[in-house]
């Protein structure tokens, strides 16, 4: 029921950027991505839902096709199967929720 941060496990994605996942069950999933400035988050799709508060930093987010920057306390919606990618213009941390959970993270 809790989980602290400082015992997840880091997980390193692409070059600057790293995952912790959080907290999780079979219908939700909460993941703390870190991205240095520059890194970049490739150009993908899932079948999930997700929906990614920025906590820290500035981003450039592309999905299906649109680009815009969003800064600390922004949200994004990312429709299930939408091309989604993302790019750090500014040192900062990203909390991912995904339903259902993505059972590749774990």
């Amino acid at each position: 029921m809790f989980v602290k941060n400082e015992e997840c496990k880091i997980t390193p994605c692409e070059p600057g950027v790293t995952r912790k996942v959080m907290s999780y069950c079979d219908e939700l999933m909460m993941c703390e991505i870190t991205f240095e400035k520059g890194a970049v988050g490739n150009t993908h799709s899932h079948p999930h839902l997700q929906i990614t508060y920025i906590a820290e930093g500035v981003f450039e987010f592309t999905i299906d096709g649109e680009t815009q920057v969003v800064k600390k306390g922004d949200s994004v919606l990312m429709p299930s199967d939408s091309v989604h990618g993302v790019r750090c213009l500014e040192a900062g941390k990203l909390v991912d929720v995904f339903s259902p959970m993505r059972e590749t993270f774990v």
